[in-house]
Protein backbone atom coordinates (compact mmCIF):
# COMPACT_ATOMS: atom_id res chain seq x y z
CA UNK A 1 0.00 0.00 0.00
CA UNK A 2 1.59 3.29 -1.11
CA UNK A 3 1.85 6.43 1.13
CA UNK A 4 -0.45 9.29 0.32
CA UNK A 5 -0.02 13.08 0.97
CA UNK A 6 -2.47 15.05 2.98
CA UNK A 7 -4.07 17.79 0.87
CA UNK A 8 -2.56 21.29 1.62
CA UNK A 9 0.61 19.98 3.30
CA UNK A 10 3.98 19.18 1.84
CA UNK A 11 6.71 17.09 3.42
CA UNK A 12 10.14 18.76 4.20
CA UNK A 13 13.07 17.08 2.66
CA UNK A 14 16.47 16.80 4.40
CA UNK A 15 17.83 19.58 2.25
CA UNK A 16 14.98 21.85 3.32
CA UNK A 17 15.68 21.16 7.00
CA UNK A 18 19.35 22.03 6.66
CA UNK A 19 18.51 25.23 4.90
CA UNK A 20 16.12 26.30 7.65
CA UNK A 21 18.74 25.51 10.32
CA UNK A 22 21.34 27.60 8.52
CA UNK A 23 18.99 30.56 8.32
CA UNK A 24 18.28 30.29 12.06
CA UNK A 25 21.99 30.21 12.91
CA UNK A 26 22.72 33.27 10.80
CA UNK A 27 19.87 35.07 12.44
CA UNK A 28 21.19 34.33 15.92
CA UNK A 29 24.64 35.52 14.99
CA UNK A 30 23.26 38.73 13.60
CA UNK A 31 21.28 39.28 16.78
CA UNK A 32 24.35 38.67 18.97
CA UNK A 33 26.44 41.14 16.96
CA UNK A 34 23.75 43.77 17.20
CA UNK A 35 23.81 43.41 21.06
CA UNK A 36 27.58 44.28 21.46
CA UNK A 37 27.74 47.52 23.50
CA UNK A 38 28.31 50.64 21.51
CA UNK A 39 31.29 51.68 23.69
CA UNK A 40 33.20 48.43 23.26
CA UNK A 41 35.18 49.74 20.33
CA UNK A 42 35.95 52.95 22.18
CA UNK A 43 37.15 50.97 25.24
CA UNK A 44 39.49 48.96 23.10
CA UNK A 45 40.85 52.12 21.54
CA UNK A 46 41.46 53.74 24.96
CA UNK A 47 43.23 50.62 26.23
CA UNK A 48 45.52 50.56 23.25
CA UNK A 49 46.30 54.26 23.61
CA UNK A 50 47.22 53.74 27.31
CA UNK A 51 49.90 51.12 26.61
CA UNK A 52 53.39 51.94 28.03
CA UNK A 53 55.78 53.88 25.89
CA UNK A 54 58.83 51.89 24.87
CA UNK A 55 61.88 54.01 25.85
CA UNK A 56 64.99 53.85 23.73
CA UNK A 57 68.22 52.59 25.41
CA UNK A 58 69.68 56.15 25.35
CA UNK A 59 66.69 57.61 27.20
CA UNK A 60 66.76 54.76 29.73
CA UNK A 61 70.48 55.37 30.42
CA UNK A 62 69.87 59.09 30.88
CA UNK A 63 67.03 58.48 33.32
CA UNK A 64 69.13 55.93 35.23
CA UNK A 65 72.00 58.44 35.55
CA UNK A 66 69.63 61.12 36.85
CA UNK A 67 68.22 58.73 39.44
CA UNK A 68 71.73 57.75 40.60
CA UNK A 69 72.75 61.42 41.00
CA UNK A 70 69.57 62.22 42.91
CA UNK A 71 70.08 59.22 45.19
CA UNK A 72 73.71 60.16 45.94
CA UNK A 73 72.73 63.77 46.60
CA UNK A 74 70.06 62.65 49.07
CA UNK A 75 72.53 60.35 50.87
CA UNK A 76 75.21 63.07 51.03
CA UNK A 77 72.70 65.57 52.40
CA UNK A 78 71.51 63.13 55.07
CA UNK A 79 75.11 62.32 56.05
CA UNK A 80 76.00 66.02 56.30
CA UNK A 81 72.97 66.69 58.49
CA UNK A 82 73.82 63.75 60.75
CA UNK A 83 77.45 64.92 61.06
CA UNK A 84 76.38 68.47 61.87
CA UNK A 85 73.89 67.22 64.47
CA UNK A 86 76.55 65.01 66.10
CA UNK A 87 79.04 67.91 66.23
CA UNK A 88 76.42 70.21 67.73
CA UNK A 89 75.54 67.60 70.38
CA UNK A 90 79.21 67.06 71.25
CA UNK A 91 79.69 70.81 71.68
CA UNK A 92 76.59 71.05 73.88
CA UNK A 93 77.79 68.13 76.00
CA UNK A 94 81.25 69.70 76.35
CA UNK A 95 79.78 73.02 77.42
CA UNK A 96 77.43 71.33 79.87
CA UNK A 97 80.26 69.24 81.35
CA UNK A 98 82.45 72.33 81.78
CA UNK A 99 79.56 74.14 83.43
CA UNK A 100 78.91 71.25 85.82
CA UNK A 101 82.62 71.01 86.63
CA UNK A 102 82.80 74.71 87.38
CA UNK A 103 79.81 74.43 89.68
CA UNK A 104 81.18 71.37 91.53
CA UNK A 105 84.78 72.61 91.99
CA UNK A 106 85.05 74.57 95.23
CA UNK A 107 87.46 77.42 95.83
CA UNK A 108 90.32 76.60 98.21
CA UNK A 109 92.32 78.97 100.32
CA UNK A 110 95.93 79.59 99.37
CA UNK A 111 97.40 78.26 102.60
CA UNK A 112 98.29 74.90 104.14
CA UNK A 113 94.69 74.15 105.08
CA UNK A 114 93.49 74.97 101.56
CA UNK A 115 96.32 73.00 99.91
CA UNK A 116 95.54 69.87 101.89
CA UNK A 117 91.80 70.18 101.20
CA UNK A 118 92.37 70.72 97.47
CA UNK A 119 94.75 67.74 97.40
CA UNK A 120 92.11 65.58 99.12
CA UNK A 121 89.52 66.74 96.55
CA UNK A 122 91.75 65.55 93.71
CA UNK A 123 92.74 62.36 95.54
CA UNK A 124 89.08 61.43 96.01
CA UNK A 125 88.49 61.86 92.29
CA UNK A 126 91.54 59.72 91.46
CA UNK A 127 90.88 57.05 94.08
CA UNK A 128 94.00 57.82 96.14
CA UNK A 129 93.53 57.09 99.88
CA UNK A 130 94.48 59.52 102.64
CA UNK A 131 93.01 61.78 105.32
CA UNK A 132 93.49 65.37 106.35
CA UNK A 133 95.14 64.41 109.65
CA UNK A 134 97.49 61.89 108.02
CA UNK A 135 98.67 64.43 105.43
CA UNK A 136 98.97 67.29 107.91
CA UNK A 137 101.03 65.16 110.34
CA UNK A 138 103.57 64.23 107.66
CA UNK A 139 103.72 67.74 106.18
CA UNK A 140 104.61 69.22 109.54
CA UNK A 141 107.30 66.60 110.13
CA UNK A 142 108.85 66.89 106.65
CA UNK A 143 108.71 70.63 105.93
CA UNK A 144 106.91 72.42 108.79
CA UNK A 145 104.38 73.54 106.19
CA UNK A 146 106.87 75.35 103.93
CA UNK A 147 106.16 74.53 100.24
CA UNK A 148 109.64 75.77 99.24
CA UNK A 149 111.52 73.54 101.68
CA UNK A 150 114.51 71.65 100.25
CA UNK A 151 116.79 69.10 101.88
CA UNK A 152 120.42 69.79 101.02
CA UNK A 153 122.17 67.39 103.37
CA UNK A 154 120.67 63.86 103.18
CA UNK A 155 121.75 61.04 100.88
CA UNK A 156 119.38 62.18 98.15
CA UNK A 157 120.94 65.62 98.13
CA UNK A 158 124.38 64.03 97.98
CA UNK A 159 123.22 62.07 94.94
CA UNK A 160 122.05 65.26 93.27
CA UNK A 161 118.29 64.66 93.66
CA UNK A 162 117.30 66.62 96.79
CA UNK A 163 113.89 66.22 98.42
CA UNK A 164 111.62 69.23 97.81
CA UNK A 165 108.27 70.67 98.83
CA UNK A 166 105.74 70.09 101.58
CA UNK A 167 106.26 66.32 101.70
CA UNK A 168 109.90 66.31 100.59
CA UNK A 169 109.57 64.33 97.38
CA UNK A 170 112.57 63.65 95.15
CA UNK A 171 112.22 64.32 91.40
CA UNK A 172 112.14 60.67 90.18
CA UNK A 173 109.34 59.87 92.65
CA UNK A 174 107.44 63.05 91.78
CA UNK A 175 107.71 62.27 88.05
CA UNK A 176 106.62 58.64 88.47
CA UNK A 177 103.63 59.42 90.74
CA UNK A 178 102.59 62.82 89.40
CA UNK A 179 98.81 63.01 88.92
CA UNK A 180 97.47 64.45 85.70
CA UNK A 181 95.57 67.67 86.27
CA UNK A 182 98.05 69.04 88.82
CA UNK A 183 101.06 71.18 87.99
CA UNK A 184 104.25 69.38 87.05
CA UNK A 185 106.24 71.25 89.69
CA UNK A 186 107.77 69.73 92.83
CA UNK A 187 107.34 73.01 94.68
CA UNK A 188 103.64 73.34 93.86
CA UNK A 189 101.98 72.47 97.21
CA UNK A 190 98.95 70.63 95.80
CA UNK A 191 100.93 68.70 93.16
CA UNK A 192 103.53 67.80 95.80
CA UNK A 193 100.94 66.47 98.26
CA UNK A 194 99.02 64.47 95.64
CA UNK A 195 102.15 62.88 94.14
CA UNK A 196 103.53 62.01 97.61
CA UNK A 197 100.19 60.51 98.69
CA UNK A 198 100.02 58.54 95.43
CA UNK A 199 103.49 57.14 96.14
CA UNK A 200 102.65 56.40 99.81
CA UNK A 201 99.45 54.59 98.74
CA UNK A 202 101.48 52.40 96.39
CA UNK A 203 104.16 51.59 98.95
CA UNK A 204 102.43 51.82 102.35
CA UNK A 205 98.71 51.67 101.56
CA UNK A 206 98.11 55.29 102.53
CA UNK A 207 99.92 58.41 103.72
CA UNK A 208 98.15 57.77 107.04
CA UNK A 209 100.45 54.78 107.54
CA UNK A 210 103.64 56.86 107.18
CA UNK A 211 105.14 57.90 110.54
CA UNK A 212 108.71 58.63 109.59
CA UNK A 213 110.92 59.44 106.61
CA UNK A 214 109.70 57.48 103.60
Amino acid sequence: MSASSTPGHSRLTKAHKLSVAGVATLGAAALAFSLVPAGAAETQSVTINAAPVAWTPTVQQHLGAQQAVASKLAKDTAAAKAKAAAAAKAERDKTAAASRSAVRTPVFANNLDGWIKEALFIMKREGIPGTYSGIHKNVMRESSGNPLAINKWDINAQNGIPSKGLLQVIYPTFKAYHVKGTKFDQYDPVANIVAACNYAADRYGSMDNVNSAY
